[in-house]
C-alpha cells in the first residue's frame, strides 16, 4: 500500500531513493521555485541529503504515504514532487523546476495522485497558496479542489507575513466539510468573493 508507484501519459510519479539526491538538489536549489516553498533553497549536497532523510525516507517507513518525484518518463529522473501529508490536514503539495513550468507537469501528476488517494479512502484533501502566487492556485482548480477562504500567518521558518488561500477537494458524501484549522488558528480570515 505504502506510495503506489503510478504513471500517466508522460509521467512516472515514483518513490524518491537515495540515487535521486542530486536530482533533488537541483529541485530545491533553485530561488525560483524557492520562493513560495516553506523552507530555504539547500546549500548544498548534505543538505539534500537531509532532506531526503527527514522528508521521504521517513515517509516511505510509515503504513501509508503519498511522497513522490515527479518523472518523465523518457528517463525517470525528477524534475519536481508531489505529496500528501498523512496528518489532519491531507496538504496536497508540489514543486517543479522552472524550466519544466507552464507545461501543464503539475496537473498531470496531481490529477493521477487525486485518484489514488480518493481510491485509497481519504475522505479529502486541502492546498493552499500564497495569494500572490495564483498559478497554484489554478493547478488546484484543475485537479477538482475550490476555494473555502482565506487567511493571514506569519510564515516560518522564512518569517513574513503571508495571506493563505485554501482549497478542499471532499472525496466522500459530506461535500460541506471544511477544514477549519488554519481558519482558527488566523486572527485575520476572510471569503472572498471573487476567485
Amino acid at each position: 500500500m505504502n506510495t503506489p508507484q503510478l504513471e500517466t501519459e508522460r509521467l512516472i510519479l515514483r518513490k524518491f531513493t537515495e540515487n535521486d539526491i542530486d536530482a533533488l538538489y537541483l529541485i530545491l536549489i533553485d530561488e525560483d521555485v524557492n520562493t513560495f516553498l516553506p523552507w530555504f533553497p539547500l546549500k548544498n549536497i548534505e543538505e539534500a541529503r537531509a532532506f531526503f532523510e527527514a522528508r521521504y525516507a521517513a515517509e516511505y517507513r510509515k503504513p501509508q504515504a503519498y511522497a513522490y518525484a515527479i518523472c518523465l518518463k523518457e528517463d525517470n529522473y525528477p524534475i519536481g514532487y508531489i505529496k500528501v501529508e498523512m496528518d489532519e490536514s491531507h496538504d496536497f503539495g508540489y514543486g517543479l523546476r522552472k524550466e519544466f513550468w507552464h507545461q501543464g507537469i503539475v496537473t498531470e501528476a496531481g490529477k493521477a495522485v487525486v485518484a489514488q488517494v480518493k481510491k485509497d479512502g481519504l475522505p479529502f484533501i486541502t492546498a493552499t497558496h500564497d495569494i500572490n502566487n495564483p498559478r497554484s492556485g489554478g493547478v488546484m482548480k484543475q485537479v477538482g479542489m475550490q476555494y473555502q477562504y482565506s487567511y493571514e500567518e506569519q510564515w516560518q521558518p522564512k518569517n513574513f507575513l503571508v495571506t493563505f488561500r485554501m482549497y478542499q477537494l471532499n472525496f466522500d458524501e459530506k461535500n460541506s466539510r471544511v477544514f477549519k484549522k488554519y481558519w482558527n488558528n488566523s486572527a485575520v480570515h476572510f471569503v472572498e468573493t471573487d476567485i
